[in-house]
């Protein structure tokens, strides 16, 4: 089982709020376009405020449905809020009314995505569901394209998510979402990565080269390392919407070779640093799993190759690495102390010098 979704439970249970995305980005992306009116239910975890604010720049009216736990500090004035409970079918709040579009950011079982569409018949012309590369049956030895062969569940019932489980369930969420009377759109990510993510996991990768010394670098130089900034994510979202465009798009930058990632970010930073390279056999015999390194082995093959090209065709947009890489070092380092001293998904200093005396104790 790959990385990616033996953390499942990192993705899902994204959180915090996004910073703005540039105007000059949507000066780019479809001018002029017919504002909307879209309804998010989610919107108040990572890449909810990013959509809230990519569709506000655009000059769009939004609607946010959710618990109403985690408050709207991250959004701006003048969106709509609704109330409910997904768990329960509680979608009462959305009765008698409509919109141009749906955005389903939060279903994680197929029953959530039927049961939003039977509150909102007749509601909404197009909806559009986030779904995940993890959709992908692995191994995958070929191009991971959106025609790739899908995940499947030994008990289709179940309603349990696990690491197991989870990549399946999204392919039945999307086959619900299939079932809606308009336009449908599944947008697939890979890790969704930039400023305010809860994770830590991309951010992990410019904290550490900043630091210096010696550095372990997992696997080999040529593993496979992708990923989508957010903000590119928002602003696809919202193009998809403008031009009501219907299918299935893997959101994500094409695969960079690790080394080629590790030497923008010390570009970037400036940083005195080396990197050792420890290769995969090393690693998982111990146990070591490090952020957003999915080895190409196993059933992690074909984990981080998911193919961009319908993506980038329909307008997803590809913020420079080194960009991503300076936004996320600057929104760290303005985090309060207390929460830069408990990272989610470092590997921790002490580890990592552990790591490296045993590795080149083995190659002597």
């Amino acid at each position: 089982m790959s990385f990616s979704r033996r953390r499942f439970i990192e993705t899902a249970a994204l959180t915090g709020v996004g910073a703005a995305l540039p105007r000059a980005l949507f000066a780019r992306v479809n001018p002029g376009a017919a504002p909307r009116r879209i309804l998010i239910l989610g919107g108040t975890g990572f890449i909810g405020p990013h959509q809230v604010r990519a569709a506000i720049a655009r000059g769009h009216s939004v609607t946010v449905f959710n618990r109403g736990r985690r408050g709207s500090e991250g959004l701006p004035p003048g969106v709509e809020q609704l109330t409910g409970d997904r768990e329960t079918n509680d979608y009462a709040a959305l009765r008698g009314k409509t919109w141009d579009a749906v955005i389903d950011n939060s279903a994680y079982v197929p029953r959530w995505v039927r049961e939003a569409l039977a509150a909102l018949q007749g509601s909404a012309a197009q909806f559009l569901y986030t779904s995940t590369c993890s959709v992908y049956a692995l191994p995958n030895p070929g191009v991971v394209d959106e025609n790739a062969p899908l995940a499947t569940l030994a008990d289709p019932s179940s309603e349990k998510v696990t690491g197991e489980t989870y990549g399946g369930l999204k392919v039945l969420c999307e086959a619900e979402a299939r079932r809606f009377a308009g336009a449908v759109t599944i947008i697939r990510p890979h890790y969704i990565v930039g400023p305010e993510d809860p994770t830590d996991r991309f951010t992990y990768w410019p904290v550490r080269v900043k630091r210096g010394g010696e550095m372990l670098a997992p696997g080999a130089p040529q593993d496979p390392f992708q990923f989508v900034d957010v903000r590119d994510f928002a602003a696809f979202a919202v193009h998809l919407i403008e031009q009501r465009t219907a299918g299935a798009f893997n959101a994500v930058r094409p695969a960079i070779p690790l080394r080629q990632a590790l030497q923008v970010i010390r570009k970037v930073t400036g940083a005195a640093v080396s990197f050792t390279w420890v290769d995969t056999p090393f690693l998982q015999a111990r146990k070591v799993e490090m952020p957003m390194w999915d080895p190409p082995v196993g059933d992690g093959l074909g984990g981080m190759a998911a193919s961009s090209r319908r993506a980038e065709a329909a307008g997803l947009h590809r913020t420079p690495l080194e960009t991503t890489v300076r936004d996320t070092l600057a929104w760290w380092e303005g985090e309060p102390e207390a929460r830069r001293a408990k990272p989610r998904a470092f590997l921790a200093a002490e580890k990592e010098s552990e790591l490296l005396a045993a590795w080149h104790a083995a190659k002597r």
